[in-house]
C-alpha cells in the first residue's frame, strides 16, 4: 500500500498507518502539522521532519515513543555565527554541497557550466506501511533526489538509500555520493567503535572519543578489504556497559570502495555519513539517468553492545540472508582440502581424503585450489575452469560420485573474477583486465583482475560457472577473491571510466543472484583472502563467510569475538586445523581446537592423513556433539560473557536458543599462573524459572562438586558455571538443556 502526500495546512493528520506502539510492528506516518516523518519498528523509533527552510532535517532517533507524542514542530535555525550559517548546523538529511555547509556532504555535484553548488530541499514524499520515500530538488537545476527509508518491525533496524536522478538536458558529473546521512541526540561523551585489520588479523576492534574532528573509516580497494569494515557502533561512555546502555550503530550493504564519516560539529552534533567512497570517484550521469545507493542500516538499541549485536544478527537471519525454500538453512559440518593438499590435488587423492572425512561425520566436502587448468601453483591457470585432465581425467564426476556415495554434497573452490598472465583466457583476452593501456599492470599474488565492469567480461564468468555447476553435481562454491584493485582503469569506457566503482560490484552482485536463481539449491561463501569482503551486500547474495585464513584457535577468539559484533555467527565458518598451527607455530589439543571452532560453522581443514585413530575418535564425537547444539550456536541469541579483547587471559561466550530451551557456553583460557582459579561464569537469556540440566561437552568428566546437575536459570545466571580451567590453552564447553 502507497499513497502519496503533500504537506497541508490546518489540524494535525498523521497517517493512519501509524496505528500501534508494539515491538513487533512496524509503522510509518507524517505529521502535517509539525510536517514530522516518523518511522516505528521493534523498540525504536525513528524521526525527521521539514524545516521552515525546506531542509530534510533529523529530529529524534532513540527508544520507541507512544504514538500520541509530538516531535515538533521544527523550529528555523539561526546562523550560529558568520562563519557558521543556519545551513551548515542544521541537522540535514541529506545535505548537499552548497548553501554555505561545511559539514561532511551526502552529494557533490558539478554541473556543465563549472558551478558545484547543489542545495536540495522538500518536494514531495509518499509512505507505506514500513517505507517513506521523500523527493528533494536542488533549487535551481533539475536534479532530484529521493530518499528511501524503511524500518524493521522486529528489530528497528532502519534502511536508508537515494536514487539521484538527472532530468537535465546535459550530462551531470557526481563527484561524492553517499547513502545516508545519521544524526544522533546532541551528547558530548560518545565513544565510536569499529572493526580493523589485515591479511590473517581481521576482525580487531577499535574504540575512541567522538570528538570535534573526522573520523573517516574507508577502503579504497575496490572491495570491501581487511583494513577496515563498514560498520560502525556508537554509545555513550557514562552509561557503555556490554549489556547494558544506549548504542547507535550501523552497516552498509556495500563490496565495492566506500567511506563512513563519523564527526561531531561546531553545535555538538553528532552524525555519520555513508556510502560510496570519493576517493576517485566521479560518476557522469547522463539524462534521464538514475544511480541508486548501497543501503546504510542502522539501529539503536538500550542494551549496550550486546544488545547491539543480537538485533543485528536477528535482522541478518531474518532479512538479509539467502533463504532456501523459504528457511534459512543451517550451515553443514565441511571439509576443505587444502591445508592438506595445497595445489597437489587429484582424483585418487581427494577421494581418500573423502572417505576419512565422511568417517567423521562430515556433510560437505570441499576440493579447494588446484583442480583446474594448469594449476600447479599460484602462477598458472586462473580463468581456465576446466578439469586439468592429468589431475582429473575423466573430469570431475568420478570425484563428485564418490563423494556423494559417502553420504556428502560436493563442494568446490573458485576465484573466477581473476587471471593468471600464464593463462589460456589471459593469451585470449588481454583487455579484459582492469588496466591503463601503456602503463604496468600490477600483479598481487601473480593474478590480474578481470573487469566485470564490462558486459562481455561479466557475461563469460557467468556462463563458465553456469556450465560448471549445470555439468556437475556441484552444491557449493568457496568464492575466492585474493588481491585488490590497481590500476583502476576501464579504456573501453572513454569519459565514463570511474564508473568502473559502480558498475563491477553491480555486475558481481548479477552474477551470482543470476546463478543463484538457475540453480536454487547451491549455496556459496563470500571469502577474500580470508575475511576482506564481507558485509551486508555480498551476505545478501551468499550463505557463509569466511572471516579470515588464519586459523589458530587461540587467535580465531579476538577474530570471531570481533566478527560477532557486526555479522551474525549464522554465517560465521571456523575451521579445525593442524597443530601447531602454520601462523604462530603453537601447539594446542584436538579439543581446545574444536570448542574455539564450535562457535559458528564447523568446518575441519586439518591433514587428516596425518591424523592418528585417536585424533579420528575425538574428532568424530565432537562433530556429533556440535550436530545437537549447532541449531542454537548458530541461530540463538549471542552473549559475549567474557571479551578475549585487550589481551584478556580468559574468554567466554554464550548462545541460547530462541525459546530458550537450550544453551552452549564456551569458556577458553589463555594461561593461568599461581593456582589462580577460573572465575564462576554468570550466564544470560535464561528463563530464570526453567530448570536447566548441565553437561560438558567432549565427554570429559564434570568438576566433581563444582556445579549441581539440574538448577534453575535464575541459578546459573546468579551463582553461574564453574569451569575449572588452570594451564596453558585450556577450554571447556557446556550444554544446559531444559529438564522435563
Amino acid at each position: 500500500m502507497s499513497i502519496s502526500v503533500r504537506p497541508m495546512a490546518g489540524a494535525a493528520v498523521f497517517s493512519a498507518l501509524l496505528l500501534s506502539t508494539t515491538s513487533a510492528f512496524a509503522a510509518s506516518g507524517y505529521d502535517a502539522d509539525s510536517k514530522i516523518f516518523r518511522l516505528d519498528g521493534g523498540d525504536v523509533t525513528y524521526a525527521f521532519g521539514i524545516s521552515p527552510q525546506g531542509y530534510l532535517q533529523a529530529v529524534y532517533w532513540g527508544g520507541r515513543l507512544a504514538g500520541g507524542d509530538k516531535l515538533g514542530p521544527l523550529v528555523a535555525l539561526r546562523d550560529h555565527s558568520s562563519v557558521d550559517m543556519s545551513a551548515s548546523i542544521t541537522p540535514q538529511e541529506f545535505p548537499g554541497q552548497g548553501g554555505g555547509i561545511f559539514v561532511e556532504p551526502a552529494l557533490k555535484v558539478a554541473w556543465p557550466d563549472g558551478s558545484r553548488d547543489v542545495v536540495l530541499k522538500y518536494a514531495s514524499h509518499s509512505i507505506g506501511r514500513d517505507r517513506i520515500d521523500v523527493v528533494l530538488q536542488d533549487i535551481g537545476r533539475p536534479l532530484r533526489v529521493t530518499l528511501h527509508y524503511t524500518i524493521d518491525p522486529d528489530t528497528g533496524i532502519v534502511g536508508r538509500s537515494a536514487t539521484i536522478e538527472n532530468r537535465d538536458k546535459d550530462v551531470v558529473r557526481l563527484d561524492q555520493v553517499q547513502s545516508a546521512s545519521y544524526t544522533l541526540p546532541t551528547g558530548n561523551d560518545y565513544q565510536l567503535h569499529y572493526l580493523t585489520g589485515r591479511w590473517a588479523a581481521e576482525w580487531t576492534l577499535q574504540k575512541r572519543p567522538v570528538t570535534e574532528g573526522s573520523t573517516v573509516i574507508e577502503s579504497r580497494r575496490g572491495s570491501t578489504g581487511h583494513q577496515s569494515n563498514p560498520w560502525f557502533a556508537i554509545n555513550r561512555a557514562q552509561d557503555a556497559q556490554e549489556e547494558s546502555g544506549a548504542v547507535w550503530f550501523g552497516a552498509l550493504a556495500w563490496s565495492g570502495s566506500w567511506r563512513m564519516t563519523v564527526d561531531r560539529d561546531q553545535i555538538g552534533k553528532v552524525r555519520v555519513v555513508g556510502g560510496y567512497n570519493p576517493f576517485d570517484f566521479a560518476y557522469r550521469l547522463k539524462p534521464s539517468e538514475k544511480l541508486e545507493t548501497p543501503v546504510f542500516y542502522a539501529g539503536y538499541s538500550a542494551q549496550g553492545m550486546g544488545g547491539a549485536s543480537r538485533l543485528m544478527h536477528r535482522f541478518q537471519r531474518n532479512e538479509i540472508l539467502p533463504r532456501h525454500d523459504g528457511e534459512l538453512k543451517l550451515r553443514p559440518v565441511l571439509y576443505n582440502s587444502w591445508e592438506a593438499t595445497e595445489f597437489k590435488v587429484d582424483e585418487a587423492g581427494q577421494m581418500e581424503l573423502a572417505e576419512k572425512a565422511a568417517s567423521l561425520g562430515v556433510e560437505r566436502f570441499v576440493m579447494d585450489d588446484g583442480w583446474f587448468g594448469k594449476r600447479n601453483s599460484d602462477k598458472a591457470g586462473l580463468g581456465d575452469w576446466t578439469p586439468n585432465p592429468e589431475k582429473f581425467p575423466n573430469g570431475l564426476k568420478p570425484l563428485i560420485d564418490k563423494v556423494q556415495g559417502l553420504g556428502m554434497e560436493f563442494g568446490l573452490w573458485v576465484e573466477p573474477e581473476m587471471t593468471n598472465p600464464d593463462s589460456d583466457l589471459y593469451r585470449a583476452h588481454p583487455d579484459w583486465v582492469i588496466n591503463f593501456p601503456g602503463r604496468p599492470r600490477s600483479e598481487g599474488r601473480n593474478q590480474l583482475m578481470l573487469n566485470l565492469a564490462r558486459r562481455d567480461v561479466r557475461d563469460h564468468v557467468f556462463k563458465v560457472l553456469d556450465e560448471l555447476v549445470s555439468k556437475n553435481e556441484i552444491k557449493f562454491l568457496k568464492w575466492d577473491y585474493n588481491r585488490n584493485w590497481s590500476e583502476p582503469g576501464w579504456p573501453e569506457a572513454g569519459e565514463d571510466q570511474q564508473r568502473i566503482y559502480v558498475d563491477y560490484v553491480d555486475n558481481l552482485y548479477w552474477i551470482i543472484a543470476e546463478l543463484r536463481r538457475r540453480h536454487p539449491g547451491l549455496e556459496i561463501e563470500t571469502c577474500s583472502g580470508g575475511g576482506g569482503r564481507v558485509d551486508l551486500g555480498i551476505l545478501a547474495l551468499t550463505d557463509q563467510a569466511w572471516p579470515s585464513d588464519n586459523t589458530d584457535p587461540f587467535d580465531r577468539l579476538t577474530i570471531q569475538d570481533g566478527f560477532s559484533h557486526a555479522y551474525a555467527p549464522a554465517v560465521m565458518m571456523d575451521w579445525v586445523t593442524d597443530s601447531p598451527n602454520w601462523v604462530n607455530r603453537r601447539q594446542t589439543s584436538l579439543e581446545y581446537r574444536f570448542l574455539s571452532a564450535m562457535q559458528g560453522g564447523l568446518g575441519i581443514g586439518a591433514n587428516l592423513n596425518h591424523w592418528k585413530d585417536e585424533d579420528f575418535a575425538t574428532a568424530k564425537k565432537m562433530v556429533a556433539e556440535y550436530k545437537t547444539i549447532r541449531n542454537t550456536v548458530q541461530q540463538g541469541e549471542l552473549y559475549r560473557l567474557i571479551s578475549p579483547q585487550d589481551n584478556s587471559p580468559r574468554a567466554a561466550t554464550l548462545s541460547v536458543s530462541p525459546d530458550r530451551r537450550q544453551a552452549v557456553l564456551f569458556a577458553f583460557l589463555h594461561s593461568s599462573t599461581k593456582l589462580e582459579p577460573f572465575p564462576a561464569i554468570g550466564l544470560r537469556g535464561l528463563d530464570p524459572a526453567k530448570l536447566y540440566r548441565l553437561r560438558r561437552i567432549g565427554g570429559a568428566a564434570a568438576e566433581a562438586g563444582a556445579n549441581p546437575d539440574v538448577a534453575s536459570g535464575r541459578f546459573w545466571m546468579e551463582r553461574g558455571v564453574q569451569a575449572d580451567l588452570r594451564g596453558d590453552f585450556q577450554a571447556a564447553g557446556y550444554v544446559l538443556e531444559a529438564a522435563e
